[in-house]
């Protein structure tokens, strides 16, 4: 009776090391995943903060002379021009750390709203074969001068 209880306390043998191993592999790979999703979410509210400000510089890019009274309202009309160079000089001075920026329209499609389309691209902080290396991100923001 005991060399049978011998031999099947040596046949388990090992097998805790192997769960053990199992899942720190596990845990890693989740601590991965969770920094990587952090990351590109940070990147991305990045890029939006930068496209927020550069649509709010192109909207204010009108003149004086386009300033209209009506009634008592006062209403004014973009320089079509001057957006997009409004909202380049903006990214120009604008301090980034994001990879690949690149305007991709910035227009005026009513003539009192500025709309800046940007794109960027977001690298993994750590390349492994289960995340992805990078990724595009592409984001829309939309800004309006108005007087109070």
């Amino acid at each position: 009776m005991r060399s049978a209880r011998a031999r099947l306390v040596q046949d388990e043998q090992g097998s805790t090391l192997l769960l053990t191993i199992f899942y720190c592999v596990l845990g890693l790979s989740l601590v991965l995943v969770v920094v990587s999703a952090t990351s590109l979410y940070l990147e991305r509210k990045r890029l939006f903060t930068l496209a927020d400000g550069a649509a709010l510089a192109a909207a204010e890019a009108w003149s004086l002379d386009t300033v209209q009274v009506e009634g008592d309202r006062l209403s004014l009309e973009l320089d079509l021009a001057e957006v997009g160079p409004a909202a380049s000089a903006y990214l120009a001075d604008a301090v980034h750390e994001l990879h690949e920026v690149e305007l991709v329209r910035a227009a005026s499609d009513d003539g009192q709203s500025a709309t800046v389309v940007m794109r960027a691209v977001w690298y993994a902080p750590i390349h492994t074969e289960f995340l992805p290396i990078s990724v595009p991100i592409e984001v829309t923001a939309t800004a309006r001068s108005v007087f109070h």
